[in-house]
């Protein structure tokens, strides 16, 4: 089943020549034309299959602060120690320890060896791939004629 080229009817096609151009009509517009064969049932696509993509991620754990904090207090350490020891400034220790400032994740490794703690967490995101897309979004390129100069 499809839709003639012709009249728009939902029905049984069949290839004609009409007026010299090839179409698919079904059988009462194929009298405007010579019918050659029968056109072949459209077969839906297959469906992409979805997959499942895990993805790591290395993530600070949420009370880093508190764990710095103890860590260094039970080597005994100042601020102003601590922060020679690590090559950091003290103020961004003092920031780091208040939670006003999250190291980076390098840093965090750098935290973890010297105080012998444990910061950073890996998280396992998984994502979805394939299969029928969602709405898509409009975006800003969509909007704007782009221009060329000839």
């Amino acid at each position: 089943m499809g839709i003639c080229d012709l009249c728009g009817k939902e029905n049984k096609l069949f290839t004609a020549k009409v007026e010299g151009t090839e179409l698919n009509v079904c059988s009462e517009c194929g009298k405007f034309g010579k019918v050659y064969k029968p056109v072949p049932p459209i077969k839906p696509p297959k469906p992409k299959q979805e997959r499942v993509l895990p993805e790591v991620l290395d993530v600070l754990t949420a009370d880093y602060s508190k764990l710095i904090r103890q860590a260094r207090e039970k080597l005994g350490l100042t601020q102003e120690e601590f922060a020679k020891r690590l090559n950091e400034r003290e103020s961004f220790i003092q920031k780091v320890e208040n939670g006003s400032l999250e190291p980076s994740i390098d840093t965090a490794r750098k935290l973890e060896k010297l105080l012998n703690i444990k910061l950073v967490e890996e998280v396992v995101e998984e994502h979805l791939v394939g299969g029928k897309k969602g709405p898509q979004t409009v975006t800003i390129g969509d909007l704007v004629k782009i221009r060329t100069r000839p």
